[in-house]
């Protein structure tokens, strides 16, 4: 956006002048550290903008923002930042805005309150360049009582995590023998923008449309709620994922990790495998190794889905086929060089690559279906749902969408709604 240059270019005069003038602090608010006695008072300099939200200059994300009518989301944020006049008033300012945009988000997919514009309401991408929006306010936002880069960072992941559904899970009191399911599912950001920065992620678009829905099944009805995370490596380490599930797998009965896969296909994933395999993530950042986890000494090289898949294979859920993908590559006991298995990893092997690939897709199925066992979870079904990749009509290589494009959309978060109702039942 033209603001950062703008602000990054102007920093320079304001820390000059911070320090020929000084800047009042106000005093501390409960649980705020106070200022030294006689510290000089100083705004912090913001910080530049990332990768993704260099990416919100070009002209698809802001045709993606107008036509989806949240093009006003950053600026009614910058606005409440301005009016923050402490560290608490700042932080409740960015959960409420956060909060508000998921909400925002998940009634367009579900048909409550105007569109705001042309874009179809089943379109994901809308809540994810509103978030940067956000963001890079947030990040550039010279705050007049000060903030540190601890503080900002505090700021910055409760709006990732309010802005995402993380903060809003809440499944209603189970009403005995044959009451009410819950049932967890988790999506994704858009990824390989600089491929192609029109993408959309059908994994996203299918938890903003089923956040908070009920779904009949044989067995009763389920209540299915929903969050979204980021593709970058970085969180995944920061524990984000287990941070979000680890208060509710106990009390689900069934969870499903969901992203974009392979064309024209669904996978449910047999496997998961502990590797990163390095690929590029949204910050352009690649990460090779073992994925970090708590406890390292007792993590193990792969985890296994309990979601019945040979109901999900075998059920009429759309149009796409439905795969039970068993396939793995891994370094056999006492190798050296990667092996593909088609029936799963054999005893004793490392890890290179799960069903659903070495990227973070395999990464959240393996930290969930972790989780799920150190939690002892035995007998919760849970795992991983590869969607198609969401492809644009033929010969569209320039518009934001089609009508094919938004009919596949369509039919994949349909098709991940039928198979919930499989899995549960």
């Amino acid at each position: 956006m033209s603001r950062i240059r703008a602000r990054l270019d102007a920093l320079g005069v304001i820390l000059l002048a911070s320090a020929t003038l000084g800047l009042g602090t106000p005093p501390a608010t409960a649980g705020e550290p106070a200022p030294a006695a006689n510290a000089p008072a100083t705004v912090p300099p913001a910080a530049p903008p990332t990768v993704e939200e260099r990416r919100l200059e070009k002209a698809v994300p802001q045709e993606i923002l107008r036509r989806g009518g949240f093009d006003s989301v950053a600026r009614e944020f910058a606005r409440a930042l301005r009016g923050a006049k402490s560290y608490g008033a700042a932080d409740r300012a960015v959960v409420r805005h956060g909060s508000l945009l998921w909400e925002r988000a998940v009634d367009r997919a579900q048909g409550r309150g105007p569109a705001g514009g042309d874009l179809s309401r089943d379109d994901d991408r809308p809540l994810y360049w509103a978030r940067l929006g956000m963001t890079s306010e947030l990040r550039e936002w010279q705050a007049s009582f000060g903030l540190p880069d601890e503080a900002r960072g505090r700021l910055l992941d409760r709006l990732e995590r309010s802005s995402r559904g993380q903060d809003s899970i809440h499944f209603p009191a189970k009403g005995g023998k044959g009451g009410m399911k819950r049932v967890l599912i988790t999506g994704f950001d858009p990824f390989t923008l600089d491929r192609d920065i029109r993408i959309s992620n059908p994994s996203g678009a299918a938890a903003l449309a089923l956040d908070g829905t009920v779904v009949r099944t044989a067995s009763g009805p389920a209540r299915i709620e929903t969050a979204v995370f980021p593709v970058r490596w970085q969180d995944f380490a920061d524990g984000m994922v287990e941070r979000a599930l680890r208060p509710h797998l106990p009390r689900v009965d069934l969870f499903t990790t969901v992203s974009q896969g392979r064309v024209g296909r669904i996978d449910v994933e047999r496997n998961n495998g502990a590797w990163r395999g390095g690929f590029g993530d949204n910050e352009n950042v690649s990460r090779t190794g073992l994925a970090p986890v708590e406890d390292p000494a007792s993590q193990p090289q792969w985890t296994t889905t309990t979601l019945p898949y040979r109901e999900i294979v075998a059920a009429d859920t759309g149009r796409f086929p439905v795969y039970d993908n068993t396939s793995v590559t891994e370094i056999p006991a006492g190798g050296i060089s990667p092996v593909v298995r088609p029936d799963g990893p054999t005893a004793g092997s490392a890890a290179r690559a799960g069903g659903g690939g070495d990227y973070l897709s395999n990464e959240i199925a393996y930290r969930a279906t972790l989780l799920r066992d150190r939690l002892g979870l035995d007998g919760l079904p849970g795992g991983h749902v590869h969607t198609p990749v969401l492809e644009f009509g033929a010969g569209n290589t320039t518009e934001i969408t089609d009508p094919a494009f938004v009919r596949n959309r369509l039919d994949i978060v349909a098709q991940v709604r039928a198979i919930v109702r499989v899995a549960v039942r």
